[in-house]
């Protein structure tokens, strides 16, 4: 594609400025136009199907009460029901939503999954809020869209700063409702009503067995190259854990409030006895680096593991990793990801890298509904079979098709929900 070639209406060097949502519909276009589909899939996939609003009415500790505003978005259910997180978070937009729900429906095709993809969010700081306050809200929440949801409708999940007991909090009142026991109404639930083996750490184990085909790839060993891992949430203390265990050199972390780098290597396991519940480590130390800054420093994989728009046409030059794993969603701009294509970096694309989490919600979902419940090790077992077997299927794409990772990913994820609405009828 060349410099100013227009993609959907729109050209290269306009792509860094549009929202989440203009930049995947963008890239659903292409890889559409790739596959030879026509233009009534684009018209059905660009949007959720569904996209609900709603305001939940909270009493808070103080005796005021508190009106929330959230959002249920279920993109395409022509695979089967939708699933996918709900995110409590101060800064949620109508338009993120729709797109973090696209992505995960293109997480299921992928993954080979039968499921849609849907996403949840909640307008809230949660960091500010006593644990009686977020269970009320939790519970506000399901009241609000227990119409629309259900295990053969539309099956939520853990998202950005929420659990497994907020996920407990979501199936009790749903059950409820309902006047049963739902536990296949939500996954990512303690492991004592029903959860999975293996679930909390499934995002980062799927982006860390991502990151370790990509290496072989390049025809290197994971062991003694440099990783920096901007976040150290859930995902991002994960992947750290794993990388350190595999014998490579985490050399760099972040947090919301700075980031620390040592090019001979930090002390992981250090940190992570020291992170606290929302992943703040950084305000331990002094001589911290800013989140950018830590970004351009050397190392060999570069793992996105916070929030989105973080690699942009300002810095993707700035890069020096050979290998960045997109375990948050959306972190690299579209231009970026030319940018770095280009160059010879190999992205491994969000809907990719992060496909772990909803593979094994699957299996919690499946788990549920047979009354069974498997091992550790098996719960490892089958993740790992089917991330290796994605990632093989969107590298060989790629090179098949001469286009970037994240074309290639696009392309496989739209591939069954095309299918599914032809047979269907609905194009």
């Amino acid at each position: 594609m060349g410099k100013n070639e227009v993609t959907n209406g729109v050209t290269e060097k306009e792509t860094e400025t549009l929202n989440l949502l203009a930049s995947t519909q963008i890239v659903i276009h292409d890889a559409l136009t790739k596959l030879g589909l026509n233009t009534k899939v684009y018209e059905l996939l660009k949007e959720p199907l569904r996209m609900f609003q709603v305001r939940i009415p909270v009493r808070m500790d103080d005796g005021s009460t508190k009106v929330f505003s959230g959002y249920r978005a279920q993109h395409n259910d022509a695979v089967g029901p939708t699933m996918g997180g709900v995110r409590f978070h101060p800064k949620i937009e109508e338009d993120e939503v729709k797109a973090l729900s696209i992505w995960m429906s293109l997480k299921c095709g992928i993954a080979d999954l039968p499921y849609g993809g849907g996403i949840g969010a909640v307008i809230c700081n949660p960091r500010t809020m006593s644990l009686a306050e977020l269970e009320r809200l939790s519970r506000g929440y399901v009241r609000a869209i227990s119409q629309i949801v259900g295990p053969t409708k539309d099956i939520p999940a853990p998202g950005i700063y929420t659990n497994s007991q907020i996920m407990a909090w979501m199936m009790d009142e749903y059950s409820r409702l309902h006047q049963y026991d739902s536990p296949g109404f939500i996954t990512g639930k303690p492991l004592v009503l029903g959860g999975s083996e293996g679930r909390e750490m499934a995002g980062a184990q799927g982006a860390a067995i991502c990151i370790e085909e990509a290496v072989k790839k390049q025809g290197r060993n994971l062991k003694g190259l440099s990783v920096i891992i901007q976040g150290f949430g859930n995902a991002g203390s994960f992947i750290a854990k794993f990388m350190h265990e595999a014998g490579a050199k985490v050399v760099g972390i972040s947090d919301v409030y700075g980031a620390l780098y040592d090019p001979d290597g930090l002390n992981i396991n250090y940190l992570l006895d020291r992170r606290d519940s929302f992943g703040t480590i950084t305000t331990l130390f002094d001589g911290t680096i800013t989140n950018e800054e830590l970004l351009e420093q050397e190392c060999d994989i570069l793992v996105p593991a916070a929030i989105s728009n973080q690699i942009t046409a300002k810095n993707a030059n700035n890069i020096k990793a050979k290998i960045i794993a997109e375990a948050a969603s959306g972190p690299t701009s579209l231009e970026a990801t030319k940018i770095l294509s280009e160059r010879g970096s190999l992205i491994v694309p969000d809907i990719l890298a992060g496909s772990g989490g909803v593979t094994v919600s699957y299996f919690e979902w499946v788990q549920n509904k047979q009354g069974y419940y498997w091992s550790e090790d098996e719960v490892a077992l089958r993740l790992r079979d089917k991330i290796v077997r994605s990632f093989h299927e969107v590298y060989e794409l790629s090179q098949q098709r001469k286009v970037d990772m994240r074309l290639a990913a696009y392309m496989a994820g739209v591939r069954k929900m095309a299918e599914a609405a032809a047979f269907r009828g609905w194009i």
